[in-house]
């Protein structure tokens, strides 16, 4: 079984997929700091200075005490990082169709399979072999 296991490990598909997890790792925070300190502040720009990030519904305010210490946090629906999260999944998604239109051009178009030699239809042989029958 071990050596079953390290067989699997050392096949060319799964150090594949470790290299692409580790660079879809990398990938996701260089679109999430573009996302989050680039186009956000744009869209805030043209929608009056509003800052997705800070956007949120408070369930429940939080309790602090005398001393400035938090007794309870305050509970909140977030809505305003989840856009962010959606402006997330709009840019990779692009991101990723432009990579797999590029991949798809550098591939060689298959070439087509050789078509059989043309011969008589089926109906020709059968009319072939019933005009040699009626003969004999």
């Amino acid at each position: 079984m071990l050596k079953e296991f390290k067989e699997f490990i050392m096949t060319g598909n799964v150090i594949d997929l470790a290299v692409a997890v580790l660079l879809a790792g990398a990938v996701g925070a260089v679109v999430s700091g573009f996302v989050n300190d680039i186009m956000m502040p744009i869209v805030g720009y043209f929608t009056g200075g509003v800052d997705f990030s800070d956007m949120q519904y408070v369930l429940s305010e939080a309790v602090v005490a005398a001393d400035g210490t938090v007794e309870k946090p305050e509970s909140a629906i977030r809505y305003g990082a989840w856009i962010n999260t959606l402006i997330n999944l709009v840019i990779v998604g692009f991101v990723l169709f432009v990579i797999v239109k590029a991949y798809n051009k550098t591939k060689k178009p298959k070439e087509a399979a050789p078509e059989a030699p043309k011969g008589p239809s089926q109906e020709e042989l059968l009319t072939q072999i019933r005009d040699l029958l009626k003969k004999q």
